[in-house]
């Protein structure tokens, strides 16, 4: 009984030290100022957090471009199975050339 005495005793002066903590005045959080309402902010926040600038995505857009092409010379090769030499020479350094261009778009640093 002792023990239960003493439990119940530590469990009211728990209580009564979180009505003490909870009736102390706390400071007011700080308020920061409210800006006007405007979209040029946004927008410079936005294109801020893209991961690429226009230039890497017009270097993206051309690259697919010539990988596209690339493609299409080795489907104009006459040749038997596409061994002649625009589908084994031309198409296959064309597409090779989009691909290197496809890695320096994804490189390149976006302009500030």
């Amino acid at each position: 009984m002792a023990k239960d005495k003493q439990a119940g005793s530590a469990t009211l002066a728990r209580e009564e030290s979180a009505k003490k903590t909870a009736a102390t005045p706390t400071a007011a959080p700080k308020s920061t100022p409210i800006r006007p309402v405007s979209s040029e902010p946004l927008r410079s926040a936005v294109a801020s957090s893209l991961p690429f600038g226009k230039q890497n995505y017009v270097f993206m857009l051309i690259g697919i471009g010539v990988i596209l092409a690339g493609f299409f010379i080795m489907s104009l090769d006459k040749e038997e199975f596409g061994f002649g030499f625009l589908g084994l020479t031309l198409g296959p350094i064309v597409v090779m050339a989009g691909f290197v261009l496809e890695f320096f778009a994804i490189l390149a640093r976006p302009k500030a």
